[in-house]
């Protein structure tokens, strides 16, 4: 799996371990789910960063915890000559929301990151969570990647 990680502000500061924990969750996703020779970009950011592209691409004026990008979702003319890679698509996730989330919830930042690693994973891999049929399978598939990952609501 090709992993391009970057950060939105590039001052941002982002423990070793959360872009460890990233690109556990992204490798793990892609063996269950076959797409293991793919590439994802995931950009790190903060609240203010990811509330404008919120705003900008979904409508929605505030900050959120992620945000996917999926590049196989539309019908999109084939690359003759091109490039073999998988291009999945983009992850935008903001680690100061899911610094707040993970004290909200009460459990640790590390599951909290590598859950909406998972989340956004999925909605590249096509899951959704619209409707409640979606959101249950949806839900079910979180928490099976989760498992694999052996890491619980601590």
């Amino acid at each position: 799996m090709e992993i391009i990680i970057s950060n939105e502000p590039e001052e941002l500061e982002v423990p070793e371990e959360y872009i460890d924990n990233i690109r556990t969750a992204i490798e793990t996703v892609g063996k269950l789910y076959g797409v293991e020779d793919s590439e994802v970009s995931v950009t790190l950011t903060d609240n203010e960063h990811i509330h404008v592209i919120n705003r900008q691409y979904r409508g929605v004026d505030r900050p959120t915890d992620v945000i996917s990008f999926a590049f196989n979702e539309s019908e999109e003319p084939e690359v003759v000559g091109g490039s073999t890679v998988n291009m999945l698509g983009d992850l935008i996730i903001s680690l100061e929301r899911a610094e707040e989330q993970a004290a909200d919830y009460g459990h640790s930042v590390r599951r909290e990151v590598a859950f909406l690693t998972v989340h956004g994973m999925l909605h590249l891999l096509g899951y959704d969570h619209m409707e409640d049929e979606e959101r249950e399978e949806m839900e079910a598939e979180q928490r099976f990647v989760m498992d694999k990952l052996g890491i619980s609501r601590d």
